[in-house]
């Protein structure tokens, strides 16, 4: 059984000091360092993040999320290759009988080994004459990158009657232009609708048959296509919409948190009404811009095609079928919440005689743009290797000034199994930094607001001249152990209900999910099983760190003293915790959706839409902002959930120190909390 905390907590008599002339410390000062090895073992784990990011930065190149690899295994688009290619950022395949010969079903030649080249634009064919796409300029032909730019990629005029031959035989170093091509997503989507005048040149120049199929188009079409090419340009799109993520992500959810707790500090009464008929609003308002985005309301479908094109030519993307499937969900999303929002209004009033107890304040700990670029790099930090195809192609050199058959295959970009795991790493490192980040912020407020409690509220000589940075100092000093020891068991346990949900979703696309209605239960089980541990670790979390701030002992001792408090007092805090949750989770879904709602607006500017910044999809910036939203919301709402529940837990010690009658809590929140007939409402 655990003893008395008054003369830990603060100065009021317990039972052991009658006289009141027990410890006269608000907050005991005489700590020591609690969870020691797990503080250890969490500094070991930063400076390995600190050396996992250094090898994205080291060996990661964002542009490889983007853009695709040339025939000499460069990236279109980098400054550093040779030649330069900063203005060449489309991929164009030179051969059409190779994509052809890609396409076919059954055959081992793959895309990747066709023979493409980094351009400008696309290339299209000519209305009256037959246009050349050739090799970037080296050995024998004299002409810088900049001039051959200008001459449309085209120096066919200057061959030796050698090298023309080798290109009629589709062999280099110049290969006819015979299908239109449309800019998809950085790569030249031939058309497979060849030109007649371009075919009609070639076949009285004498160059070998050129195959028109629609297997070229498809080829091409399923690469960019496939779930790998969408999920680079989902994560790049982060990268180019940081402007967006800065303002909806970071400055717009500060400013909003700010502005959100002034107002429940004066317009408490009305705060809930306000809330709930808000949120309400911005789902339905989010949901639009889905609608839009997917193209099912108005003009503004996404697009995956960039620049003119011809407007009765189209293309299909799984960005856009992503956009359908989140529009259908955010629209279940609105009706579950305005259905949830009818039922909570007939006991919203009861939430807000308690929150004029609490006096908010402000702690926001940002550590994203660091961890977010080192993501990118991480990315994109495979090794440029050239394929071994087998396949037999030939193609010329003009730096060994001969035909090459022996390394004609393309190049891809390999991960191996450690950067994987460098990968599985760093997103397993921002999850326990995220919780470690919110449960010091927690800690903190929890520290400050119980000084103020047992002193009443007013000014006193035994209340730290700044408690806040008190409670830091004494965090910083003991207990930061206990506080990694805790955010390490809810990143624990998180991420092993995210692998199961991962095994979960291969199995199914597999269809290996267990036949038996037994193995469907079982495994239904196990994961509400997980849910239901998941939600009373992160209960108990949040009440041991406030006893760790209070009391100064670890987390588990910590975890048994709230847990002792919360059970013998189970009605009083339920009574407030499940309105006075659900009034500040809306709060937080207003601020996120906030954000939200901007960055679909700051992504449909011009600069968003058009050139190298163009972003293949909004979905993934907006779920950035949105979850950075939520993520800044929480840390500034947790002042105003924290004081609640630390005001509430030392109400209830005040309680049991003094036989049922707290001695310390402000009057209104001691006629809210023992309101007998509230208390009947509460359990009927």
């Amino acid at each position: 059984m655990r003893g008395p905390l008054g003369p830990v907590i603060g100065k009021y008599p317990s039972s052991s000091d009658e006289m009141g002339n027990g410890n006269n410390d608000i907050i005991k000062h005489n700590r020591k360092c609690r969870d020691v090895v797990v503080l250890v073992i969490f500094i070991a784990f930063w400076i390995a993040m600190i050396v996992n990011s250094s090898f994205g930065f080291n060996q990661g190149n964002p542009l490889r999320l983007i853009y695709g690899l040339d025939y000499k295994g460069n990236v279109c688009g980098d400054r550093h290759a040779h030649p330069d290619l900063r203005e060449l950022e489309l991929r164009y395949w030179l051969n059409p009988n190779q994509v052809y010969q890609s396409g076919l079903k059954g055959s081992k030649f793959e895309l990747s080994n066709a023979r493409s080249i980094c351009l400008m634009d696309c290339p299209i064919p000519s209305e009256d004459s037959l246009n050349w796409v050739c090799d970037y300029p080296e050995g024998d032909i004299h002409i810088s990158t900049d001039d051959w730019i200008d001459r449309n990629y085209d120096y066919f005029a200057d061959l030796t009657p050698q090298l023309r031959n080798t290109s009629l035989q589709l062999q280099g170093p110049c290969y006819p232009v015979i299908f239109p091509s449309v800019n998809v997503y950085w790569t030249c989507q031939l058309i497979a609708r060849a030109s007649n005048v371009s075919l009609t040149h070639w076949g009285q120049m004498g160059g070998v048959k050129v195959i028109e199929d629609i297997a070229i188009d498809k080829a091409i079409h399923r690469s960019i296509n496939s779930r790998s090419s969408v999920l680079k340009r989902y994560v790049a799109d982060v990268g180019k919409s940081w402007p967006v993520l800065l303002v909806c992500g970071g400055f717009l959810p500060l400013f909003l948190s700010i502005v959100w707790l002034l107002m429940i500090r004066h317009f408490v009464a009305g705060m809930p009404w306000i809330t709930v008929i808000l949120f309400n609003i911005l789902m339905i308002s989010v949901t639009m811009f889905y609608y839009l985005k997917a193209g099912w309301i108005g003009n503004d479908a996404i697009s995956p095609i960039i620049g003119e094109h011809d407007p009765y030519y189209h293309v299909s993307a799984r960005e856009l079928n992503h956009l359908h499937a989140v529009a259908v969900f955010m629209t279940a999303l609105m009706i579950i919440a305005f259905l949830s929002s009818i039922a909570i209004i007939r006991r919203i009033l009861m939430a807000t005689s308690v929150l004029k107890a609490i006096i908010p304040y402000a702690m926001l700990a940002i550590f994203y743009m660091l961890w977010l670029s080192a993501a990118l790099h991480l990315f994109s930090s495979g090794s440029v290797v050239q394929n071994d195809c087998e396949a037999n192609c030939c193609a010329y050199d003009l730096k060994t000034m001969g035909l090459s058959c022996n390394s004609c295959c393309g190049y891809s970009i390999h991960y191996t199994s450690h950067i994987v795991a460098a990968i599985l790493f760093h997103l397993f490192g921002g999850f326990w930094a995220t919780q470690f980040f919110k449960a010091c912020s927690s800690t903190v407020i929890a520290g400050s607001v119980a000084s103020y409690y047992w002193a009443r509220g007013e000014t006193s000589p035994e209340i730290p001249f700044l408690p806040v940075f008190s409670s830091m100092k004494r965090l910083a000093r003991y207990s930061l152990g206990s506080i990694a020891l805790g955010s390490l068991i809810v990143s624990f346990v998180e991420s092993i209900r995210f692998i199961l949900e991962a095994l979960r979703r291969r199995l199914k696309l597999a269809n290996s999910m267990p036949g038996s209605w037994i193995g469907k239960v079982l495994y239904q089980t196990s994961q509400c099983f997980l849910k239901c541990i998941g939600w009373i670790i992160k209960s108990v979390n949040r009440n041991a760190y406030i006893m760790i701030a209070i009391t100064g002992k670890g987390f588990f001792r910590a975890s048994e003293i709230a847990t002792e408090l919360i059970m013998s007092n189970i009605l009083r805090i339920g009574k407030v915790n499940v309105i006075g949750d659900v009034i500040l989770f809306l709060g937080k879904l207003c601020v996120s959706l906030m954000s939200a709602l901007f960055a679909f607006l700051m992504l449909d500017m011009h600069r968003y839409k058009n050139a190298h910044n163009k972003i293949s999809s909004p979905l993934f910036p907006v779920l950035v902002c949105w979850g950075f939203g939520y993520i800044v919301a929480t840390l500034f709402f947790g002042v105003v959930e924290m004081s609640i529940d630390t005001i509430i837990l030392s109400f209830c010690q005040d309680s049991d120190e003094h036989q049922g009658t707290a001695q310390y809590a402000p009057p209104l929140l001691i006629e809210t909390l023992n309101d007998q007939n509230e208390m009947q409402r509460l359990t009927q």
